[in-house]
């Protein structure tokens, strides 16, 4: 999972990317630190097969537009990576894509 979630991140490098696992959006390594600070959410980790822990953070995407709102109207762009397989039928990794970049331009919900 961490390696496609990378390989996702350096398609999208300028954005800070929330990545689907189920109920939540998370963010890892340096989108996780921005976002924990920008959005006021708790900052922990994940292991990945480093030396060190991940660090990550996550909303619930039930949620997730309040806060890409928030990051947004900050100036920062977000991609929206999305589970594009049903999570029971898939064999293996889910398939993920990014099916929406937000930007000031293209914000169209407050959220607030």
């Amino acid at each position: 999972m961490m390696t496609h979630y990378l390989e996702t991140k350096r398609q999208y490098p300028d954005c800070i990317l929330f990545y689907r696992l189920g109920d939540f959006y998370e963010m890892f390594f340096e989108d996780a630190k921005t976002a924990s600070q920008v959005l006021e959410l708790t900052l922990t980790g994940k292991d990945c097969g480093l030396e060190e822990r991940a660090p990550m953070c996550g909303v619930p995407f039930h949620a997730v537009d309040s806060y890409i709102s928030r990051l947004v109207k900050k100036g920062y762009k977000v991609a929206i990576a999305e589970q594009v397989e049903d999570p029971k039928l898939a064999k293996g990794l889910v398939k993920r894509e990014v099916i929406r970049v937000v930007t000031p331009g293209t914000l169209l919900n407050s959220g607030d």
